[in-house]
This record gives C-alpha cells, structure tokens and sequence, in this order.
C-alpha cells in the first residue's frame, strides 16, 4: 500500500511546473499557492514543456556545462522550517561540486523550481521531491525527482521532517544536476 501511495504521489508531482518566480539562489522560502500542501499539492502543468523525466533531457542546454549560472526559486510545498536546511545544504554542496549558484534572475542561465510534498503511511513519512530545471525561455530542460524516507523524527508529516533528511535530498538534487551538467553539450 504505501509502495502505491509513493508511485500516486510521483505521478501526481511528475508533470509539475509552476509560474513562480525565483528572487534569490538559495532564498527558497515556500511560496503560499492554493491547495499546494502535503500530498494534496498539484501547481499547475505547463503545457509547453516537454516530459523529461530524471536522467533525460528534453531541449539542448543554453550554455557550456562548465559556464551555467544556476538560480534556485522559492520551492513550492515545504515549510519554512523544512526549507532552511535544504538551503544551506544545496549552497554547500554546490560548492563543493564546482557548481555556480546566482542570486539574480538576469545573471542565471539556468533556474531549478523544486516541489515537495510529504506522505504519512503506519506512522513513516516520506519527502516527495520534483526539480524543474529550465532554460531562461522556460523551457523545461531536464528533470530531478526522487523521495527519501525521514529517519529519526517525531510525528508524521512535515513536522516530523528533520534537517538530516533535507540534508540528504539536497546532496542527491546536486549531484544529479551535476551529473546532467556534465554529460550536456551546449
């Protein structure tokens, strides 16, 4: 059962894609968006991207690899509380993958919205994540998504989300994105 609840999840994010607009690299204070909490949480579909899913890539990168500018937009789903070490960790990791993270939207020559949503099944939450990564057109680009288990919280849901587990889901988006980086040509 809940092997099938994860699957609905995915399926419900995959086609995710939302209008918002990013203010900051690693500023990624949830946005507030109608009906966009939990499981429930369904942004509208952008009919002009293409369906790359993780490890595909839908339309050819706008820059060489090694020169993308890479803007992070507010995340949509997640708490505050949750975003923070997201956050910090994405910035770190980034670092330490050689990977450029912008503040301005007229700098990026890439912008990643990221999506999230929580499952409580028998007592366990799971993190459900979506990573658009698009070109400056808008275009959708290449896709990251995945889920990870939260180990070590109280409760279900976002409040039983610990710093760890967002830790981990922001050590796997860069290095996806920096394994799709690497094998694009521009």
């Amino acid at each position: 059962m809940r092997r099938f609840i994860v699957i609905i999840a995915l399926a419900i994010l995959g086609p995710l894609v939302s209008a918002c607009q990013g203010t900051g690299a690693l500023d990624l204070t949830p946005r507030a968006e109608a009906g966009a909490s939990d499981a429930n949480a369904t942004p509208p579909a952008n009919p002009s991207a293409s369906a790359a899913q993780s490890g595909g890539q839908a339309n050819a990168l706008p820059v060489a690899a090694g020169d993308a500018r890479i803007q992070f937009a507010p995340v949509i789903g997640a708490t505050e509380e949750a975003v923070t070490p997201l956050s910090r960790r994405l910035s770190a990791r980034a670092g330490e993958r050689g990977l450029t993270l912008v503040t301005e939207s007229t700098a990026a020559t890439l912008l990643v919205k990221g999506y999230f949503s929580t499952i409580a099944d028998d007592g366990r939450t799971t993190v459900i994540y979506v990573w658009d990564v698009l070109a400056p057109t808008g275009n959708r680009l290449h896709r990251i998504q995945g889920q990870q288990a939260v180990t070590g919280g109280q409760g279900t849901g976002w409040p039983s989300v610990t710093d760890e587990t967002m830790q981990a889901i922001a050590d796997r988006t860069i290095d996806e994105l920096a394994t799709w980086l690497s094998r694009s040509t521009g």
